[in-house]
């Protein structure tokens, strides 16, 4: 549990808290270093001439300042950071009498390093790697033609442990931005399945319609000339049926677009058991068939219905049910929930207000046991929503669990089911 609670407390830790970390480390350890500590007859290293001086502690207090300032430039400037920490580097070196710049004194450079190969561009990035390769490289350089003895050992430590940070930065940045485009083409690849699901039962009620208006456009003619009253009865379910139809074509294809590569996206995952026995082309009257199956896989389901129930366009009342159903399912499969509430609101005359919440996990019963989806069926029901040029949203509620809410305008005159 402390694990856990652990990880978000490390993540609030901004870059450059963690160079000016870094850097208060390095210095502790330096000093650390030129100290006699219990158990040593005397100190790992010797202190140098002026390391306790009022001049070398001068030089000690204005490169901790160039660190910590380069530290708060970190987030918002990054080069302009990492020249800060280079400076303080090299001014953090003097007074300690080595041979070339401790690790020690590097360590927020290094972290510096990481975050601009991690976040920035290559071009930055690259800049950045030759720009603390070349200042190691310089002090040397000074050193050596001062003819003053260089510390190429330490040098080359150094320059090692920069240049794993930078390889590591940029694996990380790989690696997000894969993920990153993994997730934009699962988005994709979900929004194509959902209108490619909306296409085949906008197909399957056209056909609908049109089988019912070949059947009532046989029986009008071989009645019209002996039953007159019977064939206008047929030629008014016919023209309802045909209204009914080119409506809800209109409403859809008006927005739907073909995809560029329909053979590429897959067909949505299926549902589970406990939502899978159900009509092939179901409305808000599946409700209560829902909320009974959906009860077999553990969840309780409580259907509320505001206002008086009506008649809706068969698009409309399909694309109710499937946000539903889609809600429904999540619940059962992510929310670790062993209950929700399913509110379909018909007290206006022009929307379809649809609400799924549940309360969140129950004791024993968290979403990492019950989860494990890609949670791509919201976008989905937002793109299903969009087409019909309603509102979706989604996401948990301020007492805990989780709300979906959808809102489906009915068009003016649009032709019931």
């Amino acid at each position: 549990m402390s694990a856990i609670s652990a990880t978000p407390l490390l993540r609030r830790v901004t870059p450059g808290r963690w160079a000016a970390l870094a850097w208060l480390a390095g210095l502790l350890f330096t000093a650390l270093l030129r100290m006699r500590l219990p158990g040593q007859e005397k100190a790992e290293v010797l202190a140098g001439v002026v390391f306790l001086r009022w001049d070398g502690l001068t030089m000690l207090a204005l490169a901790t300042a160039l660190a910590l300032r380069g530290s708060a430039l970190l987030d918002r400037r990054p080069t302009a950071a990492l020249g800060h920490l280079l400076a303080a580097a090299v001014l953090g070196s003097l007074p300690l009498g080595v041979t070339a710049i401790p690790l020690a004194q590097y360590l927020a450079v290094d972290v510096a390093l990481y975050t601009i190969a991690a976040n920035r561009p290559t071009k930055e990035a690259e800049r950045a790697a030759l720009l603390a390769i070349g200042v190691v490289l310089g002090h040397l350089a000074i050193r050596f033609l001062a003819g003053w003895t260089v510390g190429t050992t330490t040098a080359l430590a150094v320059l090692s442990t920069a240049g794993l940070v930078w390889l590591l930065g940029r694996f990380a940045r790989q690696n997000r931005l894969h993920a990153e485009e993994t997730r934009a083409r699962a988005a994709e690849q979900a929004v194509i399945a959902e209108r490619l699901r909306i296409a085949r039962e906008m197909h399957d009620t056209v056909a609908h319609s049109i089988g019912i208006v070949a059947l009532q456009a046989g029986a009008a003619r071989l009645v019209i000339d002996k039953r007159p009253d019977l064939a206008r009865e047929a030629l008014g379910e016919i023209e309802t049926a045909s209204r009914d139809t080119l409506a809800g074509l209109r409403r859809m294809l008006g927005a739907l677009r073909t995809a560029d590569d329909p053979g590429t996206p897959s067909d949505p995952p299926p549902d589970t058991p406990a939502v899978s026995a159900l009509p092939d082309m179901p409305g808000l009257a599946s409700l209560d068939r829902l909320a009974d199956t959906t009860g077999t896989a553990g969840v309780r389901v409580t259907v509320r219905r505001v206002g008086a129930a009506r008649p809706l366009p068969p698009d409309i009342d399909l694309s109710a049910f499937r946000v539903l159903q889609e809600s429904v399912t999540n619940v059962v499969r992510h929310s670790g929930a062993d209950r929700c509430t399913v509110t379909v609101d018909l007290r206006d005359p022009e929307t379809v207000a649809l609400t799924v919440e549940d309360p969140g996990p129950v004791p024993g019963r968290s979403r990492e046991v019950t989860g494990g989806g890609s949670g791509y069926g919201l976008v989905g029901m937002r793109e299903r929503v969009g087409l019909l040029h309603g509102e979706f949203t989604a996401g948990p509620r301020p007492g805990g669990g989780f709300r979906v809410t959808a809102h489906l305008p009915v068009p003016p005159g649009a032709a019931p089911a």
